[in-house]
């Protein structure tokens, strides 16, 4: 994983992108991560890097969250608003984490604060007690920093790196 520079944000998005760095670099199994808010946009992602040639792709190339953080973002937007529907249906008070268990991997969603979300694309062998334990640990460290006013300066980092801006 390519760190995604940091230059002119501020000490609380800063402290988000090192929270999401260790929880990469430190968990064995971890494919991508992505940190979406209640409206569906990406915040903050593993690798920002993949969005750009997401959105290059050919037409008819395959791609999806192994290739691309904003398609994760999407994903975990889809679950997580699905659950919470479920959720109200069943009357069982909010959603606090999902997991998918597939063939080849693993897909983690947990509710951050407002609506937001963490999303974790994990391998097939990952340890998930150990995957989910990191993100409550993320979750508790960076619940309380994601104002709306931090939100909006993520998004904008995300924005002008995928447009080649300043960051």
């Amino acid at each position: 994983m390519t760190a995604p520079s940091t230059f002119g944000l501020s000490s609380e998005a800063r402290n988000l992108h090192w929270l999401l760095t260790n929880l990469v670099e430190e968990v064995p199994g971890i494919q991508s991560v992505a940190v979406v808010s209640s409206d569906g946009l990406l915040l903050l992602s593993s690798d920002p890097g993949r969005n750009a040639a997401a959105r290059q792709a050919v037409e008819g190339r395959p791609t999806g969250p192994r290739g691309s953080s904003a398609d994760l973002a999407a994903v975990v937007s889809g679950i997580g608003s699905l659950t919470v529907g479920a959720a109200r249906l069943m009357e069982f008070g909010g959603v606090k984490h999902t997991m998918v268990a597939m063939d080849e991997g693993t897909l983690f969603v947990m509710s951050i604060s407002d609506g937001s979300l963490l999303g974790v694309h994990g391998s097939a062998d990952c340890d998930m007690s150990v995957v989910a334990y990191h993100m409550a640990l993320f979750v508790g460290r960076a619940g309380h920093v994601l104002t709306p006013e931090l939100r909006s300066e993520l998004r904008r980092s995300l924005e002008a790196e995928s447009t080649g801006g300043a960051r």
